[in-house]
């Protein structure tokens, strides 16, 4: 299961790209034997990434300093992305139970939010937390269209928002309204603008496949704009973060997607499997996670990703 494989490597499409990479480096597949994988988040204090295997309604850790694997948790209520808060706490988004919860440092899980306004959330799907503290998600309706990734069953809201939860009261805050299928999402280094990625064209046809751009206004707590950002062109962007510099890392069904910060894709990181998220890990930040439909892949950049 270990090594580097065929199929995989750095795609040059523009020259920019190539300061992003280091030539001998190649990608390493760190796990595989799981059915749809997805949300990698890497805890800095214990040296360890989590991530989902949604069907197999399991969470599974990957132990940097060994490279072992075990389950970490089992049932979970089909998860799908998580994040680390600031406290290093797991903030999670669960399909099966709809809803949000964080792990706390004792081990207890708290639900952040499972209903807006007395309708229960559809299935919330991935998640980024804000300096400030306050937790913003994506609340599609995969989870509830078929039995594999959660329960089928009716959307009690009856469309699909991005929302805000509140720090201190735990008030939720619809900050979007015309999204098809809202997916991954993250703040850019300076956290003045969010992306989130739609895509709507899973269950529509001609339907969105891209990455809007929205500037978070002067409140800290609500969105203007929504322009698109970039589109993709191989299937969907899903999860997705940035570098440093304002890159962003993107899942796609090709590989991984590096779009640099006026929107051109420049380059490419190829994998044999369909990828649906990544995050940067490793005590330097430079070490690129993906996980891609069974397996779970990493790769060494010459960037640095966001904190």
């Amino acid at each position: 299961m270990f090594g580097t494989l065929e199929g995989t490597g750095f795609e040059v499409l523009d020259p920019r790209f190539e300061a992003c990479f280091i030539g001998h480096v190649k990608v390493e597949r760190l796990h595989t034997g799981m059915r749809w994988v997805e949300g990698p988040a890497y805890f800095a204090a214990g040296r360890y990434l989590v991530w989902s295997d949604i069907p197999n309604n399991r969470m599974m850790r990957w132990d940097e300093t060994d490279g072992s694997v075990s389950v970490f948790r089992e049932p979970s209520n089909n998860t799908n992305g998580h994040t680390v808060d600031g406290q290093g706490r797991l903030v999670s988004c669960e399909h099966l139970a709809r809803r949000v919860t964080r792990t706390e440092h004792d081990g207890s899980i708290k639900v952040l939010a499972d209903a807006f306004e007395g309708k229960r959330l559809n299935s919330p799907n991935d998640v980024v937390v804000k300096s400030d503290g306050s937790v913003w998600f994506t609340d599609p309706s995969y989870g509830i269209l078929m039995d594999y990734e959660g329960d089928r069953a009716e959307s009690e809201i009856g469309a699909c928002h991005v929302y805000r939860c509140d720090p201190d009261t735990g008030e939720l805050t619809q900050v979007t309204t015309d999204y098809v299928k809202p997916n991954g999402l993250a703040f850019s280094p300076d956290e003045a603008e969010l992306f989130i990625a739609d895509t709507g064209a899973t269950h529509t046809p001609g339907g969105p496949a891209h990455i809007r751009r929205h500037t978070v206004n002067a409140d800290g707590r609500s969105l203007n704009g929504g322009d698109v950002f970039a589109d993709c062109t191989a299937g969907l962007f899903d999860g997705f973060r940035f570098d440093r510099e304002g890159r962003i890392w993107s899942s796609a069904e090709d590989g991984v997607h590096c779009i640099d910060t006026d929107g051109t894709l420049i380059g490419k990181i190829n994998i044999p499997e369909i990828v649906s998220n990544v995050c940067f890990g490793g005590p330097k930040l430079n070490r690129l996670f993906i996980t891609a439909t069974t397996s779970l892949y990493s790769v060494y950049l010459n960037v640095n990703g966001a904190r």
